[in-house]
């Protein structure tokens, strides 16, 4: 009878580098096993290594019974996160926007390069697959919120959805959480600006088309790649590009302010994509464009080596070798106002080519801008209705 064995092992005291001199290490590399092709399929991340705040790394093994065969695929479970606000906070100066909501915690799109995958440490489990497939959705933030915009102190500014994980990943379709979140920022008046990858945000279209009429909303799509095969590995359950550039499309076309953001650029991957994307998002009616490099901050730096590996091992070394030309001889540079678009001279090549092709099909011209002013402070429960 064959039987699921693991075996746990203890976090080793240092890094064990595994790179030529100079290069930085992975932290666990004999800790990450990849996980068989059947029981990921539809998966981004090779791998599901322990988070790095476990004291010990559980590795399954084959026992010689053929025990790995008996493990099942990887299934999508969503429990329920009992937040008790929904508003977070920041003070990050490199970004245009100091709160933001996160309806779901983990994302099922699979993206293997986001810089989110390390949050799940956090709970204990895996940036790996975990990720992807043991989600946490918050259906009480519709609620939460409205407490919180009722709060006397509150002064309004833009809220950013979909900054960390995807507000319409698939399990939105059917929790509806992200469309209850809208009704109240509408019924306050309250400004929001949106990131997504998935078409899905269209079913929201009438929403956010009255809000556009008053300057309350704002749409950012992102496009990694026009090339199927390319997106199907590496993002395998966001929306298809061609249904990306129609949501695009049809958002424009419902008045909606729309961004489409070319994220990541990964060098030697889909760098070369750039002035096409720009191309085919300007026909589709978008007005703003923006970019970002590829970020790989802790254990995403070794998920994504995985991947690479896996799927472009061609390209391996020539892609990281470009990156730490961008990250000053790293993999990774937190520095804050760099750590989006790099330095060095392929940095600036990369951030002179998008401002070429933008300006040649008339992107970023003008800044749409959100208003605080038509926000009204929703009635806290309990409270007296004013006579006048």
């Amino acid at each position: 009878m064959s039987r699921a064995s693991s075996h746990a092992l203890k976090r080793p005291p240092v890094p064990v580098p595994s790179e030529p001199a100079g290069a930085a290490a992975p932290d666990f590399p004999e800790l990450a096993v990849a996980i068989d092709r059947e029981r990921r399929r539809g998966r981004g991340a090779q791998s599901n290594a322990s988070g790095r705040y476990e004291a010990e790394a559980r590795v399954a093994f084959d026992d010689g019974w053929q025990s790995l065969d008996d493990l099942p695929p990887f299934k999508t479970t969503v429990s329920l996160d009992t937040a008790r606000k929904v508003i977070t906070r920041n003070d990050s100066p490199d970004i245009g926007f100091d709160r933001s909501i996160n309806p779901y915690r983990g994302c099922e799109h699979g993206c293997i390069y986001c810089f989110a995958r390390p949050t799940h440490a956090y709970l204990g489990l895996s940036p790996g697959l975990d990720f992807e497939s043991k989600l946490y959705a918050k259906p009480d933030a519709p609620q939460l919120l409205e407490k919180e915009l009722a709060a006397p102190d509150y002064e309004p500014r833009m809220i950013a959805i979909g900054t960390n994980t995807d507000p319409y990943q698939p399990i939105e379709r059917e929790r509806k959480i992200m469309r209850g979140i809208l009704e109240v920022l509408e019924r306050t008046g309250h400004p929001v600006g949106i990131v997504t990858k998935s078409a899905l945000i269209v079913r929201d279209a009438d929403i956010l088309a009255r809000m556009a009429k008053r300057n309350l909303a704002k749409v950012a799509i992102s496009v990694t790649t026009l090339d199927p095969k390319l997106a199907r590995s590496m993002e395998p359950r966001a929306s298809t590009p061609p249904k990306r550039l129609e949501a695009l499309r049809r958002l424009s076309a419902a008045g909606i302010p729309t961004t489409v953001m070319v994220a990541p650029i990964i060098p030697a991957l889909n760098d070369a994509e750039m002035e096409r994307i720009l191309d085919a998002a300007a026909h589709a009616g978008v007005k703003e464009a923006s970019y970002v490099l590829l970020r790989l901050p802790l254990e995403v730096r070794d998920l994504f080596r995985e991947w690479l590996m896996a799927n472009y091992p061609d390209r391996y070394r020539h892609v990281f070798t470009l990156i730490r030309d961008m990250r000053g001889g790293k993999d990774y540079d937190s520095q804050w106002g760099t750590r989006m678009k790099g330095t060095g001279p392929m940095a600036w090549m990369i951030g002179r080519r998008f401002e070429i092709a933008c300006e040649k099909h008339g992107l970023n011209k003008r800044r749409s801008k959100l208003t605080t002013d038509h926000f009204v402070r929703p009635k806290r429960a309990g409270e007296q209705l004013s006579l006048f």
